[in-house]
């Protein structure tokens, strides 16, 4: 069998901790042990956590992902917590846009590349080293169901996703004899979250969900995935039937979508 990731007395960092699943998340690695390196630009969120679960294992870094002397401050700070080594690294921050791809600008895919898909590849490279040192470590990438299959207007968020899919299997093949285990957690959308981390976003613009969850509901189900080494989780009922109705018949799930986007567009 193989060996389980254990949180007690593990050392992690999780990114976008600040709210939805990430801060679940990092409530429940707190509960059973687990000094956990937290990231994200907002620092009262981040200090209300750290109140709530306690300073010995929660250690704050405040500041935005895609910024490199964030990143280096996070990992010095683990691998000082766990004397050089990482246990587990979440890259959970992300945002999104909702909108026709025509009628955005090249700084909006931009934004979103930089924060989806580039900032978990520059974490991963520079975490690798202290993951090898770990503990039946595992890099946790979060990517989503429309990292699996896309969706009109959600071009660049869709986009972000695929690429970050793409990356954990490439990775997972790469580190395998490190013992360093990549695992995708793909949710739906989360209550709420997505919905607080548009840019450039029309204001009255809305969008369908597919299985939403809490994000407690998705907290549980990474730290259930990341415990037991998974390679990959898709979360919620309604995320499942998208990702495998893709996989069965493309055709027919273009012609559904493009008949809902002819909906919305009528």
């Amino acid at each position: 069998m193989a060996q389980r990731w254990n949180p007690d007395g593990s050392v992690a960092i999780v990114t976008g901790a600040s709210s939805g699943m990430g801060r679940e998340f990092c409530r429940l690695l707190a509960l059973q042990n687990c000094r956990t390196v937290v990231v994200a630009r907002r620092r009262q969120r981040l200090q209300d956590l750290t109140d709530q679960c306690g300073a010995d294992r929660i250690h704050p870094v405040v500041g935005d992902v895609t910024d490199p002397a964030v990143r280096r401050q996070a990992i010095q700070r683990a691998t000082a917590l766990g004397d050089g080594r990482l246990d587990l690294l979440v890259n959970n921050a992300g945002i999104g846009a909702i909108g026709p791809f025509e009628k955005a600008t090249d700084d909006r895919l931009r934004r979103i590349m930089e924060v989806n898909f580039f900032a978990p590849a520059s974490w991963s490279r520079d975490a690798i080293p202290a993951l090898r040192r770990g503990r039946n470590p595992v890099l946790c990438n979060v990517g989503s169901v429309l990292g699996h299959r896309a969706v009109a207007d959600k071009s660049e968020y869709c986009a972000s996703k695929f690429a970050l899919h793409g990356l954990t299997d490439s990775l997972r093949a790469e580190l395998a004899e490190s013992g360093i285990q990549c695992t995708l957690v793909s949710p739906s959308t989360t209550t709420s979250e997505f919905f607080e981390s548009l840019i450039d976003t029309d204001p009255d613009q809305s969008s369908a969900s597919i299985g939403s969850w809490t994000p407690e509901k998705v907290a549980s189900v990474m730290l259930a995935a990341i415990v037991k080494r998974k390679s990959e989780v898709i979360c919620s009922l309604g995320g499942k039937a998208l990702v495998y109705a893709d996989r069965l018949s493309p055709p027919i799930m273009n012609a559904v979508l493009a008949r809902g986007g002819k909906r919305r567009d009528g």
